[in-house]
């Protein structure tokens, strides 16, 4: 994922609302949402050159997404980011212990922005900052920085999730990730990889013959632990290639 917004609401009627931007090399092979046959009660996309998962939902309420650090030239990392995720929607900590675990072995990875939650508590890890936090509620914006970084992009997504609160469809939440706005060249972040890509990444929707916004997920869990979940799918240019929807 290259973008998430969400609102943690616990004690309110929907407690969780994620709108999130998975953006990808589209040669990168990848199943759509759905039913994990190896792990019950798990249901996400799936890098299947690498095994894991960008976002997903799990038994007992489980939750977890995770984002990218922008570091041109950080090591690969000896693990796969995406096993972050899975492990989580597959385990039996909770989140605290969970990041705990994680913030030990960060080093394993490239640098990564990791959300989990079980319903009850949700937690946040920045690889680099190495302590787990536990959220207040709020509502948040993440991409490929730290919690709340103020990218352009980032910020008019966080105020466009905050403005749906009052009527949090589907449609409108991922309409919000369908922005291609530009950002003035003045407004953009220097993260090192030169104006013609931050001009190309600075669109919460992105779209190029080669990288973008491959999937657009919303995820709405309710005050009794349903989760909806609707995905997205896009290829190159940002052409629409089908959606999955499902209530688990």
């Amino acid at each position: 994922m290259c973008l998430i917004v969400f609102a943690w609401q616990p004690g309110q009627a929907l407690p969780l609302i994620v709108a999130a931007n998975r953006d990808e090399f589209y040669q990168r092979p990848t199943r759509p949402l759905g039913p994990w046959a190896d792990a019950p009660g798990v249901y996400a996309g799936r890098d299947l050159e690498a095994g894991g998962t960008w976002l997903g939902v799990g038994p007992e309420g489980r939750f977890a997404a995770l984002t990218n650090i922008r570091q041109p030239g950080q090591p690969s990392g000896q693990r796969s980011r995406g096993h972050l995720v899975a492990g989580f929607l597959q385990g039996a900590l909770t989140p605290h212990e969970y990041l705990e675990c994680v913030a030990h072995e960060a080093d394993a990875y490239a640098g990564f922005n990791l959300l989990v939650g079980d319903g009850r508590t949700l937690g946040y890890l920045h690889a680099h900052e190495g302590v787990p936090r536990l959220l207040a509620p709020g509502v948040y914006g993440l991409s490929n920085a730290a919690l709340d970084t103020p990218w352009p992009k980032l910020v008019k997504a966080r105020e466009a999730l905050a403005q749906t609160l009052d009527r949090p469809e589907p449609e409108r939440l991922l309409a919000l990730l369908a922005d291609e706005s530009p950002v003035p060249d003045a407004e953009l972040p220097d993260t090192g990889i030169g104006l013609v890509t931050e001009r190309l990444l600075s669109t919460a929707f992105i779209a190029s013959p080669h990288y973008g916004t491959r999937a657009r997920t919303v995820v709405i869990v309710d005050a009794q632990g349903r989760r909806q979940v609707i995905e997205r799918s896009h290829g190159p240019l940002g052409a629409p290639q089908g959606d999955v929807s499902l209530t688990v």
